[in-house]
């Protein structure tokens, strides 16, 4: 999408402001379809710096998700206008699959998304 679309910027927005984990959304981004709950930034950067910090290889790696919110590079007193959505508990869907199973945390440019619609897929056994 060359100029994002409004209405997304403004559902990334609200749940920024109101701090919320609850909007699920569903996206198409160059071909993948990405489908799962929207995370504020500071909470989804958090999530992304546990999991590294626990791992023996990637923990040196989790200061970088900490480290703008920690230094106020990225003040979130005066409303900004998102680039992104912070995907949790989200799976990337490939035929009858979701992809993690258990779900994963992305970070997608609003202005990669072509398509998008409200609420997640979930499958279940046939």
């Amino acid at each position: 999408m060359s100029k994002p679309d409004d209405l997304l910027v403004a559902i990334a927005a609200a749940v920024e402001s109101q701090q919320t984990n609850q909007m699920s959304l569903t996206v198409l981004v160059q071909g993948a379809v990405i489908t799962g709950r929207l995370a504020p930034e500071s909470a989804w950067r958090r999530r992304v710096a546990e999991v590294l910090a626990d791992s023996d290889r990637l923990g040196p790696f989790a200061s970088l998700f900490m480290d703008a919110e920690q230094t106020g590079a990225s003040p979130r007193s005066a409303p900004q206008t998102p680039s992104y959505l912070h995907f949790h508990v989200a799976r990337i869907l490939q035929g009858t699959v979701g992809i993690p199973e258990t779900g994963g945390m992305y970070r997608i440019a609003i202005k990669d998304v072509s398509a998008w619609t409200m609420g997640d897929f979930s499958y279940s056994e046939p």
